[in-house]
């Protein structure tokens, strides 16, 4: 859990408590003092400045750059040293076609298109970013895919891998078994299982981390309820019933001070805002209909929100903690998972119901292309992103 900072000291405002203090400052007291004297003053009373908060991190786990921004690491184009020769790639899995388009972003064009397994769901970075895992679901496999060459691998056996995230420290990767209802967690590099944790919700989905890495929350699309889950431990601590009827909570982003947690509910047309610590009841914010795909702009001030039921991308300003704009897609259109650009200057998302995908301006929202792909396309990664590792999904760095 977070360390909360220290409290401020409270000073009573009495001339004896003032005289003391002065006593004790002219005694050798506290050393901020010694600025004063050395301007030929008497020594003053300073107030006590707060600590900066601190994170003690899951064991392992990389400390965060700032503890008030777990995004700290994703500015604008600053690679990871892994990442700085890879080819800039957009990887769409095609969920009917069983296959994974490439497109160019630098020409909006398909470069090449990539035979893997059965119902592949999304495209998904290693922790330590040297590998592209492709999910595919009914296939029970994870094809890998070398973003250095854009070369497949040899697949993998996992069941029901629907999704796939990693610990912050980088020792188990972690299938959310859709179907079979279990989170298994399994060795980051090698895919065998460590530990399964069945869950009595249905639908294990999508997921984000606390901070320290201590803990992830998991949406649970269908039986509409949440999941707070102990890293460490591999054991459900928390559960809840989101308090709307029929209720299908999508993908799961956290706040970039650490203190929220955003789940999209493509049925409640809306962003579930959750205190992640206290797992108390969420409140929501409506965006638009079929609420689904969240990203973090690069200077982590906006969100983007897709919002697959109408063709509309909201945005989400943290600072002024409320919505700001909506953009829509012209010919409509089925925005759903992506990510954004290493620049941060476009927000790629797939068209799940129009085998295409968007390529939209950050700053003005424009539609920049409108690219024909397999059926289906579902969770594309852009990639090389910035930042030092990968907690999984699309793309979640940290």
């Amino acid at each position: 859990m977070l360390t909360p900072p220290s409290p401020l000291h409270r000073v009573l405002i009495a001339g004896t408590a003032l005289t003391a203090l002065a006593a004790l400052a002219g005694c050798g007291g506290p050393s901020r003092g010694h600025s004063d004297e050395a301007l030929g003053t008497k020594a003053a009373v300073m107030p006590a400045q707060p600590k900066v908060r601190t994170v003690q991190g899951l064991p392992g786990m990389p400390p965060l750059l700032d503890p008030t921004d777990v995004y700290a690491a994703d500015r604008a184009n600053r690679f990871s040293p892994v990442v700085k020769d890879f080819p800039s790639r957009v990887y769409v899995p095609n969920t009917n076609s069983n296959t994974v388009s490439v497109i160019d972003p630098k020409t909006y064009e398909v470069i090449d298109t990539i035979p893997v397994g059965v119902q592949p769901q999304h495209v998904v970075p290693s922790w330590d970013l040297k590998t592209l895992w492709v999910n595919n679901d009914r296939g029970n496999t994870l094809t890998p895919i070398d973003p250095k060459t854009g070369k497949a691998g040899k697949p993998v056996d996992v069941h029901d891998p629907y999704n796939l995230y990693f610990t912050p420290n980088g020792k188990y990767a972690i299938v959310m078994a859709s179907l079979d209802r279990e989170l298994v967690f399994r060795d980051a590099h090698t895919m065998k299982t460590v530990k399964t944790v069945p869950v009595s919700c249905y639908g294990v989905n999508h997921a984000d981390f606390s901070p320290d890495g201590r803990y992830f929350i998991v949406s649970c699309e269908f039986s509409g309820e949440l999941l707070k889950v102990d890293t460490e431990r591999m054991k459900v601590i928390g559960q809840q019933k989101l308090p709307f009827h029929g209720a299908m909570p999508q993908d799961v982003k956290i706040s970039p001070d650490g203190k929220k947690f955003y789940i999209a509910d493509m049925m409640a047309d809306g962003v579930w805002v959750l205190d992640g610590d206290k797992f108390t009841e969420p409140r929501l914010l409506h965006t638009g209909k079929g609420a689904h795909g969240l990203y973090v702009s690069r200077d982590s001030r906006e969100m983007y929100i897709s919002n697959r039921g109408e063709g509309t991308i909201s945005i989400f300003d943290f600072t002024q903690d409320r919505l700001t704009k909506k953009w829509r897609l012209p010919d409509g259109g089925s925005p759903d998972m992506g990510g954004v650009s290493a620049d941060g200057k476009v927000l790629w998302l797939s068209g799940r119901y129009n085998s295409e995908v968007y390529a939209i301006d950050t700053r003005t929202g424009v539609q920049l292309a409108r690219i024909k792909v397999g059926s289906g396309p579902h969770g594309l990664a852009v990639y090389p992103q910035p930042g030092r590792y990968s907690l999984g999904h699309t793309g979640i760095f940290r």
